[in-house]
């Protein structure tokens, strides 16, 4: 576009500078998210905002929404839109957008990476390795997949992407989801049931209030010691407190996870936990992904304020 829409949109997270750089172009951008005096930033524009750019860690709550007065649509870079409070948005009859589809192959292909990696013990091969400790002998065996259980929790679009790069490697398949699915793989009644029953669980269901500490104690203790968990979804469905006992009293035998509930924080107590591997949220994180990501950020936006239906709104949350 050459001209630049009269819109203005509030940042209410950071963004990647190519997406900024994007919305620049089009509309009237207010950053919220590195302002150094939010409350006047929010008093001089407030009125004037008619959309939000939000993330899916970071995104508007219902304060804040009930408080721009004009605002029409909020788009979020991600395909999670927990951090944004969607009741409240869709009761004053703001659109809310995100970005499905497109990161799917990218998650699930880090899922299948940790499904490998925790069982053979490659991050702890390497550090292994790195430390010299190889020179004074060869550290214990891994663990295998042919055969395994692979138990799924939530089979949406991640969790069916996982499942089919799964048989690949001769898991045997099962998953625990709320909605019925017609498909070849076992279901279960019940998450302790599905725990129970596999070798590896494998987290990819929502987040938000509905899915908090659903990984607890007692689904830990289920899966067992031989057991490992895998999380690429969200921190919140995984009471962290519970993962550092299970990890490190061995009542699992490790995990491998990309997400927490504090971000940027991980627990200090899984830096020097030998049997789990950690990454920095990185599941979607190449640039082909980021890129069709914030290409539909740009589309849904520019269909709202064009007077379209938007490519991506989420189902009604009211």
């Amino acid at each position: 576009m050459d001209a630049k829409n009269s819109a203005e949109l509030l940042l209410v997270a950071f963004l990647p500078p190519f997406l900024v750089e994007d919305l620049e172009k089009e509309y009237v951008l207010h950053d919220l998210f590195h302002a150094e005096e939010p409350e006047a930033l929010l008093a001089e524009v407030g009125s004037r905002v008619r959309g939000i750019v939000a993330g899916g860690m970071k995104g508007p709550d219902a304060p804040l929404i009930n408080r721009l007065e004009n605002l029409e649509i909020i788009s979020s870079f991600s395909v999670g839109f927990d951090a944004t409070d969607v009741v409240a948005a869709q009761s004053r009859g703001v659109v809310v957008t995100h970005t499905p589809d497109v990161l799917t192959d990218d998650v699930a292909d880090l899922g299948m990476a940790f499904i490998i990696m925790a069982p053979r013990r490659i991050a702890e091969a390497e550090r292994h390795l790195r430390a010299g400790k190889w020179l004074q002998g060869r550290m214990d065996l891994g663990t295998n997949l042919r055969g395994k259980k692979l138990g799924i929790v939530g089979l949406g679009r991640v969790g069916s992407a996982l499942a089919r790069r799964a048989e690949g490697f001769g898991l045997d398949i099962g998953f625990y989801d709320i909605v019925p699915k017609d498909v070849p793989y076992r279901s279960y009644p019940s998450l302790i049931a599905l725990a129970e029953d596999s070798d590896i669980l494998f987290v990819s269901c929502q987040g938000g209030d509905s899915t908090r500490g659903l990984i607890d104690l007692p689904v830990f203790d289920a899966l067992g010691p031989a057991g490992f968990l895998v999380n690429v979804a969200r921190g919140t469905i995984v009471d962290e407190d519970a993962l550092i006992a299970a990890v490190q009293e061995k009542r699992i035998a490790g995990a491998a996870v990309d997400v927490f509930r504090d971000e940027p924080n991980a627990p200090e107590a899984l830096m020097t936990t030998e049997n789990i591997v950690m990454t920095p949220h990185i599941a979607s994180s190449t640039h082909e992904t980021r890129r069709a990501m914030a290409d539909l950020v740009l589309a849904n936006l520019r269909a709202h304020f064009a007077g379209q239906p938007v490519p991506t709104p989420v189902p009604d949350q009211r």
